[in-house]
């Protein structure tokens, strides 16, 4: 199996990869595993695999990999949070996953869990993912660490340009590229590119592309990831949210154009929030390759 960032920058094609979380039901698990036999005829580069909030599906999150990477023949990431334990524990999770042949990690601080609104660093753990990739590196791991980043700045940063800063500490520490929160304008994206190349930031960073299935999406969305959503596609989407199939025409179609942009312009690849669904990736992938 390969290391992503080897993926990254020996490919002469844009790499194309989905992000599933772990289901919390056997029937999800088996919808899961049908949306990735469905989207895998489109031979991602890479898939990953989230954790829950505060580190709910930990020894889930694992198992889902390994059997993506043992049964499907795709190389898979395996998220990684340091939310709820210590570094011996985290130490322990890091020999399974190592052991289980999982080259590659997504190293997040993680979310706290639902009900506590504030990430509480626990003791003998660490407060963010640059002191968790810098553990990892510390302790001789050779996994592939990639990174999140905002380009509408992490909801925690007083400015953007902090958060830039912050994230220029995280790849000093060893991430070896970056995928973005999602994002519905491209020149955000493209302002935040240039804003990194100043900071001294050289890895590659990916897109995290995520389209709107239905209308309520958006306001959490716009919670979630704190992006912001053109006010003439909400409009448009608003007068369709009673019609499916309208809906997901225009928004589709607007993805799509965002995804076209960005791969005229250069970028190593595109990452798909995918919500473990299918068809809205596959239509848009359709278009694509």
């Amino acid at each position: 199996m390969s290391k992503i960032i080897d993926i990254y920058l020996k490919s002469n094609k844009p790499v194309f990869s989905f992000e599933f979380f772990p289901p919390k039901t056997v029937e999800g698990e088996e919808k899961l595993f049908l949306t990735i036999e469905n989207l895998s005829q489109l031979n991602p580069s890479f898939v990953s695999v989230t954790y829950g909030a505060g580190g709910t599906t930990r020894t889930k999150t694992v198992e889902i990999s390994r059997k993506i990477q043992d049964d499907f023949k795709i190389e898979t990431m395996c998220h990684f949070t340091c939310v709820g334990v210590d570094s011996n524990q985290i130490k322990e999770t890091l020999d399974s996953i190592h052991n289980f042949g999982i080259k590659n990690l997504m190293a997040l601080r993680g979310d706290p869990p639902k009900g506590e609104g504030k990430f509480t660093k626990t003791k003998g753990g660490f407060e963010n993912a640059t002191e968790l990739i810098s553990f990892i590196k510390s302790e001789g791991y050779s996994f592939c660490l990639g990174g999140g980043c905002y380009p509408e700045k992490h909801p925690d940063a007083p400015t953007l340009e902090i958060d830039i800063q912050n994230l220029k500490h995280k790849v000093d520490a060893g991430a070896d590229f970056l995928i973005t929160q999602l994002f519905f304008k491209n020149s955000v994206f493209f302002d935040f590119l240039e804003n990194t190349k100043k900071t001294g930031i050289n890895k590659p960073i990916i897109p995290g592309i995520m389209p709107i299935t239905n209308f309520n999406q958006i306001a959490r969305f716009k919670e979630m990831a704190g992006c912001e959503i053109p006010e003439s596609l909400v409009t448009e989407l608003e007068a369709l949210k009673d019609d499916p199939i309208e809906f997901q025409k225009k928004s589709l179609a607007y993805t799509t154009g965002q995804c076209k942009e960005l791969l005229q312009n250069g970028v190593f690849g595109i990452h798909f929030y995918t919500l473990n669904q299918s068809r809205a990736t596959f239509e848009i992938m359709k278009k694509l390759i």
